[in-house]
């Protein structure tokens, strides 16, 4: 292969080139030079963008990273076509990396100029061009910061009212039963002072206890039944009180039946305690088992808060790096807790995690905004009826998390273009079709992983791919 000189007639010949006067093409092949270059690698994706490449003859394949592997983006043979340092014309207020990978496939010859010199050319030979190019540039970056902003603050309104409703169900629960448990007790001491009158003997007072001590343990072991057993074992009760003079047994069973007792229990109550006392012995017990119910009922809400609370700070990582190694299946539990309100109760979860899979490397939060992102649309398509599918799995050194439903699926016609920006099938106000955009560039950009979707009526399955090492561990400063 002949390399030719560098001349203006050269350069000009070159569509990039073909508008610059002969002193500016001249200043070029001063400033550059026409170089051969083998078969092989000529610089790879992140390294410092030191050249600019214009293609004279030979053929060019140019590549990125996702999820470790190199991805071929376009190959060509076209005259004239270029590569490199091109955004040296920005200086040092931009990382002045390559963003891609480029080969030659055989034998190919190059102009190439320092991008150094080429920036220094732009901004020399075209001011006005360069200010609209940046201001283009730095607007796109302006607007795009803008709108991902927006759109975490729609996520967070969003999650923040379904999260209130979450918490103000147990915490309007607590208060209920806490009111209610004040009431008891003062029942309870009323009936306290019946037993300090001398009503019981010292015999039926020890059975009496002994009997309060065996309900607090049946209560905390009672069993959930049916409602169609609930209420033959009320109407049993309710018989029962009727046959032993206790009044309002209708109104006691329903509270003996949620502890778990029957009949038979009763019996052992009766037998223990003289039939003078057993109303009394009978309405002492129910306010121990109320005042029990009650308490469950306290510690099961006052859990559930603090379990809201504790997934809030696993979503939002709250008081956490925001690079570390995090268990995967962690983070998607507390989305799921998140956008439980949301997901609502004819949606199915299904939770099928793989559990050999390791902790990853990751931006915790963001892999956060990801799952919140592509469940949400799951519940979307769904229109509150049918399944969503959480599926973990290792593939060698990569983590592999599918979030499927059973919705209508994906249109083949837009198939496509649901990771474009602004793109979305959901009605005018409803979507900003920016939450697939934005998972991808956290997946493949900020993680170098994969994000893949595939669609049937009834099976649409997204399908993130992250390495289990993760991106490179930033330097801390």
């Amino acid at each position: 292969m002949t390399v030719p000189q560098c001349s203006p007639e050269l350069l000009r010949s070159l569509f990039l080139f073909e508008s610059l006067t002969d002193d500016q093409l001249e200043s070029l092949c001063r400033a550059g030079h026409i170089a051969e270059i083998d078969r092989g690698q000529v610089y790879l994706e992140g390294e410092p963008a030191t050249c600019f490449y214009v293609l004279i003859e030979g053929e060019l394949v140019m590549s990125k990273l996702s999820g470790g592997e190199d991805i071929e983006i376009t190959r060509t043979s076209q005259r004239g076509v270029y590569a490199g340092g091109w955004t040296a014309y920005l200086g040092d207020r931009v990382p002045q990396i390559y963003m891609g990978s480029m080969r030659v496939t055989t034998p190919s010859i190059f102009f190439v100029l320092d991008a150094e010199k080429l920036g220094n050319a732009i901004r020399e030979w075209f001011p006005m061009a360069v200010h609209l190019l940046e201001g283009a540039f730095y607007g796109k970056q302006s607007t795009r910061h803008v709108i991902d902003q927006r759109e975490r603050l729609l996520a967070l309104g969003s999650l923040s009212a379904g999260l209130t409703h979450e918490l103000n169900n147990p915490a309007a629960a607590a208060v209920r039963a806490t009111a209610t448990l004040r009431d008891r007790v003062a029942g309870m001491r009323h009936k306290l002072g019946m037993i300090a009158s001398g009503k019981f003997n010292q015999d039926s007072l020890v059975t009496l206890i002994r009997l309060q001590e065996e309900v607090a343990e049946v209560v905390a072991k009672a069993p959930t039944l049916t409602p169609l057993a609930a209420a033959d074992r009320e109407d049993a009760l309710a018989d029962w009180f009727d046959d032993h003079s206790i009044r309002n047994g209708w109104d006691l069973a329903p509270t003996f039946v949620q502890a778990g007792l029957d009949t038979g229990w009763l019996e052992n109550v009766s037998a223990a305690v003289d039939d003078s006392v057993l109303e009394g012995a009978i309405r002492w017990l129910n306010y121990t088992i109320e005042s029990e119910l009650l308490m469950n009922e306290i510690a099961d809400s006052t859990t559930r808060i603090s379990t809201l609370v504790g997934a809030a700070k696993q979503y939002s990582q709250m008081d956490r790096a925001p690079f570390q190694t995090v268990d995967v299946h962690e983070l998607l539990d507390s989305t799921l807790i998140m956008l439980g309100n949301k997901i609502g109760a004819g949606i199915d979860v299904v939770k099928e995690y793989d559990p050999t899979l390791p902790p990853i490397d990751a931006y915790a939060a963001e892999l956060n905004q990801v799952w919140t992102n592509l469940v949400d649309n799951a519940v979307s398509a769904m229109d509150g009826v049918g399944t969503l599918t959480i599926r973990t799995t290792r593939d060698g050194d990569r983590a592999c998390i599918e979030i499927c439903d059973t919705g209508s699926g994906i249109p083949d016609n837009v198939i496509d273009r649901i990771f474009e920006p602004f793109f979305t099938t959901k009605p005018v106000g409803e979507g900003t079709g920016l939450g697939l955009d934005i998972s991808w560039r956290i997946v493949v950009g900020k993680h170098h992983g994969e994000l893949r979707v595939t669609s049937h009526p009834g099976d649409t399955r997204f399908r993130v791919v992250v390495p289990i090492a993760g991106p490179e561990r930033p330097t801390e400063n």
